[in-house]
């Protein structure tokens, strides 16, 4: 036994060593793994500090940018359409800012009653919008216009609903202070303020303004928080001043509009052209459009402005012509006798006839009596060639140069071979056609001593009117004389047909036109075109006014009955407002004698 004791005493003297060896490595690996997790955070630290320096100094603008680009943004500002004006000033056309209501749909998820909340707000159907929001998230947009062109009020409150993700912006929209009265000429611009018909349409690039720029500071889901600068102010767009003086064109539009509902008429037309610019001071229509709501408008033949438009053939007013064509011939005086018996006559198959059997007439009668069968004799005589010639240099068969959309040449024949008939009609203005204001530039050559000069929508300053192209379509003394037979037609003293175009104090020179309308089966016997040209005064030619009223009902039909009395009232008025002198006043002039 105390071998066995002595024995386990030597075993514990023997593994007293082994234990302060193992304290020595457990020392040894506590000191290393303290020494290792500080070199860990070191080189963390030190990562952190290398990424902070790089991040901070050395690349410090370049996620500057990085970030600016998420939280920054550059969005445009709306620019202002120009403004349409009368020659006075008289605003026909005004942008006026307007705010739009739209949602941000990016990072956004809008629920079911905020969606409904926004829908009751603007008055709209809550299912529709929910159905048009989640079509425009699966097509990847990110902002939609949910109701455009509020009142500011209206817009107000709707967005202190506070529903989050809706936003307001602001638009122009356009308004026609003038409505119908002005809408054929103007035209009109769509929601996003395009042009789309009139003038509007012909100078979009020229009204239109220049978007600006400015930058902002939006949060993740694409909220504005603050306005940081404006880089580009918006440069509103070109104001366009019109020839129009909307005085006359209120006068003329009223005026055709009375005729137009008296005779039930199909429509109607009436041009006042400038005889010494060739600016067109009033263009109206009938039936017109109201350029603010549309909505509910099917019919659109109503935005045509038919003085541009549309054709008709001229009839009687291209008797002018004719007589003018055959005093130019040399074959013809003013005097020329030329016998109408028996009032009518048949031209290979075709009978031509005048309304009463007027017997004898001198050339100038024949425009006063507006004899068919006069016109056609001159023409059997002198050839079509003349007749045709001079319809063409007075402009008939080609556009006027107005740039307006849809505006038609009309058509001016011309056969290889003319037939008799053919010979006879063009004389008395069938088988051509023309525009209202084609019809108003041929005549102002007559009432300008035989100058032919472009016509104009726009104003023109007085350098531009002196540098006009102007070409000596007929001679001054010539177109004297037909301004002369002219007069005629409105004097009762002279046998004249349209004394209701007479206006009080002033002297007035015209010709009358009533032409068959074509029909299924031609020529229809009860539709007609009812013309009137007029000029005044006759002394110096200020104005040329052409009145047209297509298909009027009831047993007056003739132009001197329909188109003669509009002519009257709308000169009439424009006189006074032009503060035209007048030079017919005789009974004064005696009285003053006395």
């Amino acid at each position: 036994m105390g071998e066995k004791k002595g024995g386990r005493a030597r075993n514990k003297q023997r593994r007293a060593p082994a234990s302060g060896y193992s304290h020595e490595v457990g020392n040894w690996l506590k000191f290393w793994r303290l020494n290792f997790l500080l070199f860990l955070m070191f080189v963390c630290v030190g990562v952190i500090g290398w990424r902070l320096s790089s991040v901070q100094i050395l690349n410090r603008s370049f996620f500057q940018n990085e970030g600016n680009n998420r939280t920054i943004r550059t969005v445009p500002l709306e620019a202002s359409r120009g403004l349409i004006l009368d020659r006075n000033g008289e605003p026909l056309a005004v942008s006026t800012p307007l705010t739009s209501i739209g949602i941000n749909l990016k990072n956004m998820k809008l629920d079911r009653p905020e969606i409904q909340a926004l829908a009751d707000g603007l008055g709209l159907n809550g299912d529709v919008l929910a159905s048009r929001i989640q079509t425009n998230l699966r097509m990847g947009r990110n902002f939609i216009y949910v109701k455009r062109h509020l009142p500011p009020a209206e817009a107000t409150r709707v967005l202190d609903l506070g529903v989050p993700g809706v936003e307001s912006r602001t638009e122009y929209q356009r308004f026609y202070p003038q409505g119908e009265v002005a809408a054929h000429i103007v035209g009109f611009s769509n929601v996003d303020d395009v042009g789309q018909e009139g003038l509007e349409l012909v100078y979009d690039e020229y009204l239109k303004g220049s978007p600006g720029k400015r930058q902002v500071v939006e949060d993740g889901r694409g909220n504005i928080l603050e306005e940081i600068t404006t880089l580009k102010n918006a440069e509103p767009g070109n104001d366009l001043e019109l020839s129009i003086d909307f005085r006359l064109q209120n006068l003329a539009y009223k005026e055709l509009k009375a005729e137009f509902i008296k005779r039930r008429a199909k429509s109607a037309t009436i041009v006042v052209l400038d005889v010494a610019s060739g600016e067109v001071l009033a263009m109206a229509n009938q039936p017109s459009y109201n350029p603010h709501n549309k909505s509910n408008l099917t019919d659109f033949s109503l935005m045509r402005n038919r003085a541009l438009t549309d054709v008709f053939e001229p009839g009687s007013t291209v008797k002018a012509f004719t007589i003018a064509a055959a005093l130019e011939s040399g074959m013809y005086h003013p005097n020329t006798i030329i016998e109408t018996s028996p009032g009518w006559m048949m031209v290979n198959g075709n009978e031509v006839k005048d309304i009463h059997n007027y017997g004898t007439l001198k050339l100038g009668q024949v425009i006063t009596k507006s004899s068919n069968i006069g016109t056609s004799k001159i023409a059997f005589d002198i050839g079509p060639e003349p007749i045709r010639d001079l319809l063409e240099r007075v402009g008939f068969g080609r556009v006027t140069g107005t740039g307006f959309p849809g505006e038609r040449s009309g058509v001016l024949p011309s056969p290889v071979r003319w037939s008799k008939i053919e010979t006879a009609t063009l004389s008395y203005g069938y088988g051509l056609s023309a525009t209202a204001l084609q019809l108003a530039q041929a005549y102002s050559v007559i009432a300008d001593r035989g100058i032919l000069k472009p016509v104009s929508l726009i104003k023109l300053s007085n350098g531009e009117v002196s540098d006009l192209p102007r070409q000596q379509i007929v001679s001054p003394d010539l177109s004297l004389e037909i301004l002369d037979m002219l007069s005629s037609v409105v004097d009762a003293g002279r046998g004249g047909s349209a004394i209701e175009a007479k206006v009080p104090f002033y002297t007035v020179a015209g010709k009358t036109g009533t032409a068959h309308v074509v029909g299924k089966r031609g020529y229809e016997e009860n539709l007609h075109n009812s013309l009137f040209v007029g000029l005044i005064p006759v002394s110096k030619p200020k104005l040329v006014i052409v009145v047209v009223i297509n298909e009027p009902k009831g047993s007056e039909h003739y132009g001197g009955q329909v188109a003669a009395p509009v002519f009257s009232r709308v000169a009439s008025g424009a006189m006074r407002v032009l503060n035209i002198i007048p030079d017919n006043l005789p009974h004064l002039l005696s009285a003053g004698s006395e």
